[in-house]
């Protein structure tokens, strides 16, 4: 390759002039009939000859080649794909040149499937056919062949004697689609390519027809020429004057200054809260299938194209890394992720351990110069260097949206690790706003704190953006992985280059689809949530919903004020208790606390265990009381074999109680005479094992003399407070699951099974809901005073059934608006003196959650409306640059038979950008419309949200 480069110029000039005449540019007869008065404007792209013929001899000679691509000469000086059925030439069936019917025991299947130009009576043209032979004429006939998929004219024979259509098609070697009416057939070619591709490449079917499909469709096909598609043949400066990332194909829809944004410059002026619907939003990662082995040297393999289009230039990036090699990376604050902590791994025996990428967030499309190769895993030096020079030609842009999946850890020290590189990166992080995020399927895995800073559902301006780019990028890149690995430097990078500028194509081509689809659903989103948080506001006090306005609004201005979605005053769940009682008894080892332990076994873990055994008996009272008098007799040994479990464990542990609290058993032995004797009156073999006491602590204070360990009565009151917290958490979150689901049954579900379906999950939110129930109402059936606490007195509250009873007919007669939220949604619940302490947490990070959903779907649907302009303007920008290097290539190229096919190519370009803007313009043309109605029907809408 390192021979061929200094021809790259020769060979681009070539591939250019193949787009006119060429050499026949004076061609003034049919290169057949050799008439002169003839019209020769035809030739063929298949036939080794480029010379141009006549209609009539065109088809004449391709009577036996009828799957060639043809193309014509037009005013517009440019070829433009027709077909052969277009200029008449039709496929017979059923009797070919020799008259011989295929339904005879000596046909002979090689002689047919002859062709020819049809006559005005429908019979074969061709001498010898069978006259008078009726036929079925099927206009729209589909043929998929190896070079292209082709409409054709094809008549069936249908004669007394002829075979059925498929067989039909068969003798002549095509394959039918289906035996019933076939109107697709694929040649024996085609079928015999698919097999030995699937054998040797693993290609799937979807893949090859698409590939078929774009060699047929001009106007969507990705040419691999890459200086000939970015318009390098036509610069003066030619292929040594190409710029870094040029060649590489540009996001539409994404800011492009210079490009799809006024050239007033306004966009630069407008407010704060306007700036996102002109920002970037950029997506970075790694990915390590993507690995080269050590093979091969840039000396002996270099690139075709060093840093023109995806892969940064060699020389700049290698020196970047080796003058920051031993920048030591911090260790993780978050959880621990191994593209912080082992930053090195992955590398054995390879050059290139994986390739990075900088990805448009929003659109999925590759960024220039924004791929790397990653030498040893995911430095950060490496990633640092991408981001900065994928924003080359963007120093205008004033906001940028970035992701990462370990952004919580890169972004820490980005400035000081920016401010020691070269000029060339320092000068693009600055006069910049700056939001860093971590994609929306990456976020759980990280720390709750991550949860709240780094999200994508919390954060302002930002839409519906998921930022999962680079995975749907990779699932489609990955299948290289198999062969790039064994290839040299420069090709694989040249090979990415290719896969990268077709990935890019096929999503600008889909941009029409893709938008209008977001649109589809963005746009009663939008509305549907904006009036969802109109009803959430309703009921709560108008100071509360003033405060949290202005908390919400003063963090959307700066971040760095307290943020409105941490919880404040978390308390303390059952797992946080639990391990705080342990490290207390880890603590506790001399003095009255030593007697808390039997064993291995600590006093606060045998009370949990007991607590644990309580919920068990609760939740197999209501399982029993399920039961129908009918029920089955393997529902009944299923609730058996659950009793008999659970009163073995209540056995076991009733010995370790009686070792605590030797009290236990005379009350043990009194309670079991109790329950037999109960038993006996009833004529039943046992109580149910849900009626054995447990004796713990509070229910021991009850008995009369007995006196309870105090560190013992502290344990299960913290414990019983911790399962309280967690349960009333849990029921929150249950109350808003249900009624979520109740909205998507009445909103969505249509039919008997369905509805069956989604009342059997809303059935079973129901009977969780019951079970959450119980828990607080038991921490309030037990005593509390069983040991001096002088907090007992501040946690003591009002409380309210959370039986799930009808409301009252006073309560019904209310407006909604009117009707006081419920307990469980209150802070700090009414006290005994009556004063109320405020809204929940719960309460108010539903309002806030509710918020930012709204608003989420609201920037979603403007930045939508923005991108759609931008693509025009794009399209726009993109078809009259062809029009201006055709008109300049008249000047760079002397030669008029090289200049004829430069001009063609540059007009077929142009042609190319307007049609796909037409085509989009149609798609869209109704969306304006769908928005202004949604706009209307919320009523008054924010300033920061209009258009």
């Amino acid at each position: 390759m390192a021979q061929w480069m200094p021809r790259r110029q020769r060979f681009l000039d070539e591939l250019l002039r193949l787009e006119g005449r060429g050499d026949h540019r004076h061609q003034s007869k049919c290169a057949n009939c050799d008439v002169t008065a003839s019209v020769a404007v035809w030739h063929c792209k298949d036939c080794f000859t480029d010379a141009l013929f006549c209609q009539a001899c065109l088809v004449r000679l391709h009577c036996d080649s009828l799957l060639h691509r043809v193309e014509v000469w037009t005013d517009a000086d440019l070829f433009e794909r027709v077909t052969l059925k277009s200029l008449g030439l039709r496929i017979q069936l059923g009797h070919g040149r020799n008259g011989i019917c295929p339904g005879t025991v000596a046909k002979r299947a090689a002689k047919e499937g002859a062709v020819g130009l049809a006559d005005k009576t429908g019979n074969d043209g061709n001498a010898g056919g069978v006259p008078g032979t009726e036929r079925r004429s099927r206009e729209d006939f589909c043929i998929v062949d190896s070079n292209s998929i082709y409409e054709v004219a094809l008549d069936f024979c249908t004669c007394g004697r002829a075979e059925d259509h498929d067989i039909q098609l068969l003798c002549a070697r095509l394959y039918p689609a289906t035996t019933t009416n076939p109107a697709t057939a694929a040649t024996f070619r085609v079928l015999r390519d698919f097999h030995l591709l699937s054998l040797e490449a693993k290609s799937s079917a979807y893949h090859f027809y698409n590939k078929l499909a774009c060699q047929t469709d001009n106007s969507g096909v990705f040419q691999p020429r890459m200086l000939k598609r970015a318009g390098r043949g036509h610069a003066a400066d030619g292929i040594e004057g190409t710029k870094a990332g040029e060649c590489a194909l540009l996001c539409p829809a994404c800011p492009q200054p210079g490009k799809n944004l006024p050239e007033d410059g306004s966009w630069k002026l407008v407010p704060r809260e306007r700036q996102f619907l002109y920002a970037l939003f950029l997506a970075l990662d790694a990915n390590f299938r993507m690995k080269r082995k050590d093979v091969s040297s840039e000396a002996d393999d270099p690139s075709l194209g060093d840093g023109i289009a995806f892969f940064s230039q060699v020389d700049g990036y290698m020196a970047h890394l080796d003058k920051h090699w031993d920048v030591e990376q911090e260790k993780s604050t978050c959880v621990a992720h191994d593209a912080v902590d082992e930053p090195d791994r992955e590398s054995v025996g390879t050059a290139s351990s994986g390739i990075g990428t900088v990805d448009c967030a929003r659109h999925n499309m590759k960024r220039p110069n924004g791929v790397g190769d990653l030498q040893k895993g995911e430095r950060y030096i490496n990633m640092d260097y991408m981001l900065w020079n994928s924003l080359a030609n963007h120093d205008d842009i004033i906001q940028l949206f970035i992701s990462y999946d370990i952004v919580c850890q890169w972004h820490k020290n980005i400035w000081t690790r920016l401010a020691g590189y070269g000029p060339e990166l320092r000068g693009r992080g600055r006069n910049r706003h700056y939001v860093w995020l971590i994609p929306k399927f990456h976020l759980p895995a990280h720390i709750e704190a991550c949860n709240i800073l780094f999200s994508f559902n919390l954060t302002p301006y930002v839409g519906q953006t998921d930022s999962e780019a680079p995975e749907r990028g990779w699932a489609n890149a990955n299948p290289l992985a198999t062969s790039t690995k064994e290839m040299g430097p420069g090709a694989r990078r040249d090979a990415l280059d290719d896969h990268f500028n077709d990935w890019n194509h096929k999503k600008i081509m889909g941009l029409g689809k893709f938008l209008l689809e977001r649109a589809q659903k963005a746009i009663p989103n939008m509305s549907e949530f904006r009036l969802a948080l109109v009803e959430a506001k309703q009921g709560l006090p108008e100071a509360d919903l003033e405060r949290w306005t202005k908390e919400m609004e003063l963090w959307e201005d700066d971040p760095a004020n307290p943020n409105p979605f941490k919880v404040a005053d978390r308390p303390e769940d059952i797992f946080a208790i639990c391990k705080r009682l342990a490290e207390d008894a880890e603590g506790a080892r001399v003095g009255d606390a030593a007697d808390d332990v039997r064993g291995d076994l600590h006093a606060h873990e045998m009370i949990d265990m007991g607590m644990q055994l309580e919920e068990q008996q609760r939740a197999l009272q209501w399982d029993s009381g399920a039961v129908k008098l009918h029920a089955t007799d393997r529902q009944k040994a299923a609730l058996l074999e659950r009793s008999n479990k659970l009163g073995r464990k209540i056995t076991e542990w009733l010995k370790i109680r009686e070792s605590f609290a030797p009290i236990v058993v005379p009350l043990r032995m009194a309670d079991d005479q109790a329950r037999a004797t109960a038993a006996r009156l009833q004529a039943t073999p046992a109580l149910p094992v849900h009626t054995i006491k447990l004796w713990l602590p509070s229910r021991l204070a009850s008995v009369p003399g007995v006196i309870v360990k105090e560190s013992h009565a502290r344990m299960e009151f913290a414990l019983r407070i911790g399962k309280a917290e967690t349960a009333l958490g849990e029921l929150r979150r249950l109350l808003l699951v249900r009624t979520a689901k109740w909205k998507h049954k009445d909103a969505f579900t249509r039919g008997v099974a369905a509805n069956t379906r989604a009342k059997t999950v809303i059935d079973a939110t129901e009977w969780k809901l019951k079970l959450q129930v119980l828990a607080p109402d038991d921490v309030r059936a037990r005593p509390r005073a069983t040991f001096s606490d002088p907090e007992h007195k501040s946690r003591k509250k009002k409380k309210k059934r959370l039986e799930g009873r009808a409301a009252t007919e006073e309560m019904r007669k209310k407006k909604q608006e009117e009707r006081p939220a419920s307990w469980i949604w209150l802070s700090q619940l009414t006290d005994e003196e009556g004063s109320q302490g405020g809204m929940v947490e719960a309460l108010r990070l539903e309002w806030a959650k509710s918020r930012a959903r709204a608003w989420r779907w609201t920037e979603e649907v403007d930045l939508l409306e923005q991108e759609m302009d931008r693509v025009l303007r794009f399209l726009r920008w993109k078809e009259a640059w062809w029009t201006k290097l055709q008109d300049q290539c008249l000047s760079v190229v002397e030669d008029p038979i090289l200049s004829q096919g430069f001009t063609a190519y540059a007009q077929r370009q142009s042609e190319i950008q307007r049609h796909l803007r037409l085509r989009f313009e149609g798609s869209w043309r109704d969306i304006p419309r769908y928005i202004d109605i949604a706009r209307e029907g919320l009523g008054v809408i924010p300033v920061k949200f209009q258009c």
